[in-house]
């Protein structure tokens, strides 16, 4: 039987990367998909934001794979429209197990913002980030609760949200400080939950091959970024990890395998924060 056969799992930032790659691992588990994505571009962001299209991809996916999904698109800024999304998930599959908090941008910019630019794509970066995220539980919890069965809570948080990097832009530092303040939510809500058996965990993952990581805009802003080379190098042999190695970690924490693991900090990094 599948390790999380009969479950649901609600996965925000679903169409495309990290977030559709959790859905095909989870469904592949057993799990049903409740998935969300903007589908919207982000005017600070340096690079372009998934589509419907590729939403609704993800959806043939899953299916194809004999998984179930219902999507929606929803923004995790705006909440609700994220709580409706869900619910018409739960609506529509009975239930709700396993929350993924993945949605969130980098603003790591290399080219030169105003300083009105620049105080946007921070507060869209810890918007996205940090303020989706807490949308996220706020939206999932009350079904958790209700269900009775426990649960697991998985914030996709970063290397950047267990050390100091990001630079000195607006962008690099909201994303610093959105990551950092995930783990904040996550510990916090660990110990809140535990009495209903709802676990709640971080991952924090190197760069992942995903449009976040291989955009122009953060090639030139990595490769110009003080300190770098081989300071921002794995210590194991691999530059960068795909997708579905953190779905592995995902797929773990939301299992059964992992039922007494809960506030914990998970690097899925090749070393990089044992490194610096």
């Amino acid at each position: 039987m599948p390790a999380l056969d009969g479950k649901v799992a609600f996965i925000t930032g679903v169409a495309r990367g990290q977030g559709r790659s959790h859905a095909l691992r989870l469904a592949a588990d057993g799990a049903a998909i409740i998935g969300v994505d903007s589908c919207a571009d982000i005017a600070t962001n340096c690079y372009p934001m998934a589509s419907r299209a590729e939403l609704d991809e993800t959806v043939e996916l899953v299916r194809a794979a004999g998984g179930r999904m219902h999507a929606s698109v929803a923004d995790v800024r705006d909440y609700p429209a994220l709580a409706a999304a869900l619910q018409a998930g739960v609506d529509e599959f009975g239930r709700l197990d396993i929350v993924c908090a993945n949605a969130g941008i980098a603003g790591m910019a290399f080219r030169e913002l105003s300083v009105e630019e620049d105080l946007q794509t921070w507060t869209d970066v810890i918007d996205v980030n940090l303020v989706g995220s807490f949308h996220t539980a706020k939206a999932a919890i009350g079904h958790l609760i209700a269900g009775g069965r426990g649960g697991s809570i998985v914030f996709t948080s970063s290397t950047a949200g267990l050390k100091g990097f990001g630079g000195l832009g607006g962008g690099g530092l909201g994303y610093a400080a959105s990551k950092h303040g995930i783990v904040g939510l996550m510990r916090t809500l660990a110990n809140a939950l535990a009495p209903h058996s709802i676990r709640v965990n971080t991952v924090h993952p190197t760069a992942v091959n995903t449009m976040m990581a291989v955009n122009p805009e953060m090639t030139a802003f990595l490769e110009n970024y003080p300190g770098g080379g081989p300071h921002l190098q794995n210590p194991m042999p691999v530059q960068m990890l795909e997708p579905a190695d953190i779905s592995a970690a995902i797929a773990f924490l939301a299992s059964d395998a992992a039922q007494y693991v809960t506030g914990v900090t998970f690097p899925v990094d090749a070393g990089f924060c044992n490194k610096l």
